[in-house]
């Protein structure tokens, strides 16, 4: 890897165009390489992932919506157009990316990626997917985009942290995505640092999306980034140009939405020849949660299985979960949203309390992607009142292991605190999840397939299942006309018994 120093640069400086970031993300995208192995199957267990996740939200309002946007787009011209999940139309392929990318992130359930950024890498799969589908290419060219999309998002939230300003983490994800169909379409460096500029100039957002009561567009926030970079793509393959320097110029990304103009970043990117390997240092979710509760949820299991007394809250005084400074201020108490200790919130608010979550596994030693989100679930009287004795602090040695670079410190979970009220403690901690590489489980092929089964359960017919398994594991070699089997038809059509009401399209 070489590592990329990024500052800002006023207009009376010289900065060469090969000396950008944009440049240099768009020479990894524009190399022709073979994925490894290795990769390669990271990369079938992801895409088999993805489509766990959007077919367990296939009757879900979001998805709908989305869809029926896209559905309301047909196939462009200069193409045969790409599939939607749960629908049997074809549609244009930036709407599809958006349809599909709202499926994906709906239930907040496939992969994760943190660093000095947060990102569900698993969102650049529907807008190459798209593309690929619409221009009749194979699965070995959207096999080597995947892995550019993975390699430059990772190496962007390593490098540069967005919500320090409140900026949402989409902003990464346009250009990781542009890079990605860059590579997929085998573009040149010149028309790929073009569509990088556009995507990130049309992607950047703040993050209200995820604060107090999260609304509906938290899934279309990376389904949007998806559709610009397919849009940036198409304009830059037109001979259109985007900002320059988008990310150093002095009126640019970094001057004046992230650190400003004495900012410094360093932005790691492979060397030309060097294997794209990113997706390796990714991890998926066994549990529907944001990712930094998954360790949590393990946690608070085992612990309402192995002590019964502590799901009741006449027995217990508090409950402290001292963690990471991300995990308390995002998803913890200390964010000072209400709305994240209130049984009437969304669904949405929900999977973003760690109080919540951690007390509803405690009592129900599970998980349910559905069950546990429930209004009644959410509002069972002792349910509310152990969730309010539960509070985040922040801990300075878990901060330092969210944010270490060697893989084995770094972690994700944290120490917890049970005061009873007999006066007895229960302290236990845990660093990663069961589903993570180092966990207890860790996730391999037949995990990702088991999980796609189980969300599949009564939304496909078995032989659907087996399908689309079938043609997802022989991803690398899926001829053109086969790579339209990456989608699912389900057993009842969401559309005919929950209606959309119409828009503009």
């Amino acid at each position: 890897m070489i590592d990329h120093e990024v500052r800002v640069y006023r207009s009376d400086e010289l900065l060469p165009r090969e000396e950008q970031l944009a440049w240099k993300i768009a020479e990894v995208a524009a190399e022709h390489l073979e994925p490894t192995p290795e990769v390669t199957d990271m990369v079938i267990n992801r895409v088999i992932d993805n489509a766990a996740v959007a077919t367990a939200s296939l009757g879900r309002a979001p998805i709908l919506a989305a869809r029926s946007q896209a559905e309301a787009h047909p196939v462009s011209r200069g193409g045969a157009g790409a599939t939607v999940f749960g629908s049997p139309e074809r549609t244009s392929p930036e709407w599809a990316a958006w349809a599909n990318g709202v499926a994906v992130r709906e239930l907040d359930y496939h992969d994760t990626f943190l660093a000095a950024e947060y990102s569900h890498p698993g969102d650049n799969v529907p807008p190459i997917v798209a593309v690929a589908q619409h221009l009749g290419l194979g699965g070995a060219e959207l096999l080597r985009g995947v892995v550019t999309g993975y390699e430059v998002q990772v190496d962007l939230v390593k490098g540069i942290s967005l919500h320090a300003h409140k900026i949402d983490h989409v902003a990464h994800l346009g250009p990781s995505a542009a890079a990605g169909i860059g590579t997929l379409l085998g573009l040149p460096a010149e028309t790929i640092y073009q569509a990088v500029g556009q995507a990130l100039h049309t992607t950047t957002a703040t993050r209200q999306s995820r604060k107090g009561e999260i609304s509906t567009w938290k899934a279309h926030a990376p389904a949007f980034a998806g559709k610009m970079a397919v849009e940036a793509v198409d304009r830059a393959m037109r001979g259109q140009t985007s900002p320059s320097p988008v990310y150093e110029g002095e009126d640019g990304v970094i001057a004046w939405l992230l650190d400003g103009p004495d900012a410094r970043y360093t932005v790691p990117l492979p060397a030309a020849g060097e294997a794209r390997r990113a997706i390796l240092d990714t991890y998926t979710k066994e549990h529907s949660a944001e990712y930094q509760a998954q360790a949590w949820i393990d946690l608070a299991r085992r612990l309402g299985s192995e002590r019964p007394e502590l799901r009741d809250p006449e027995r217990v005084r508090s409950v402290v979960l001292h963690t990471s400074h991300h995990t308390h201020h995002v998803i913890g108490s200390g964010s000072g949203d209400p709305q994240k200790y209130d049984p009437a919130a969304s669904r949405e608010t929900l999977d973003h309390s760690i109080p919540y979550i951690f007390t509803v596994a405690l009592q129900d030693g599970a998980w349910d992607h559905v069950a546990s989100y429930a209004p009644e679930r959410a509002g069972r009287p002792d349910t509310v009142a152990l969730w309010r004795k539960v509070t985040t602090a922040e801990d300075a040695g878990w901060t330092r292991r969210y944010h270490a670079v060697d893989p084995a410190e770094k972690a994700f979970g944290g120490r917890v605190e049970i005061e009873l009220v007999d006066g007895s403690r229960v302290v236990e901690e845990i660093a990663v999840a069961d589903a993570h590489p180092l966990g207890a489980r860790p996730f391999a092929r037949a995990q990702y397939v088991a999980k796609f089964r189980a969300l599949a359960a009564g939304v496909l017919a078995d032989e659907e299942v087996e399908r689309f398994l079938d043609v997802a594991q022989r991803l690398p070699e899926l001829s053109p006309a086969e790579l339209s089997g990456l989608t699912v038809t389900p057993l009842v059509d969401a559309l005919t018994t929950h209606p959309v009401a119409p828009g503009i399209f």
